[in-house]
């Protein structure tokens, strides 16, 4: 629960600082046009730390960890919001800076989105083994009426 807990807590101070880059980028370069780099500190706020909130909710009721899909989901969905992120993050700059952005950041920014699917099917795996009543253990029965 503690990762689930300090990965909340990561995302939302990288979200706060995608924000305040973006801001004080685009005021000291005067543009005003649209960039990716308006929305990394959302994809950074939702996809990391409201996401991973309600991981660790669920995490509480359902014992999500306990699954065998868990570290699969929990690695590989941090190294696909990192990369989605990242290339965002250097996209977007780029664009700020008056730079041509070429097809090297296209592979990696696909590659992000799906990393962040193959997590989403192992999260709802984990999530599937844990609420169909016919995977749950005999031990399982004392946890959900407690």
């Amino acid at each position: 629960m503690k990762k689930l807990y300090y990965s909340a807590v990561v995302y939302t101070v990288l979200g706060l600082l995608a924000g305040l880059f973006y801001r004080e980028l685009t005021k000291a370069q005067d543009f005003t046009a649209g960039t990716q780099l308006s929305v990394v500190h959302t994809h950074l706020l939702t996809l990391g730390t409201l996401f991973f909130l309600i991981v660790l909710a669920l995490e509480k009721v359902l014992h999500l960890s306990s699954g065998r899909f868990f570290n699969a989901f929990f690695w590989t969905y941090h190294a696909g919001l990192v990369l989605t992120a990242g290339i965002m993050t250097v996209h977007g700059t780029m664009t700020v800076l008056g730079k041509t952005v070429g097809p090297a950041i296209s592979g990696p920014a696909g590659l992000g989105h799906i990393l962040l699917t193959l997590a989403l099917v192992f999260f709802f795996l984990c999530l599937h083994n844990r609420v169909r009543p016919d995977f749950a253990r005999p031990d399982d029965a004392e946890r959900r009426l407690s």
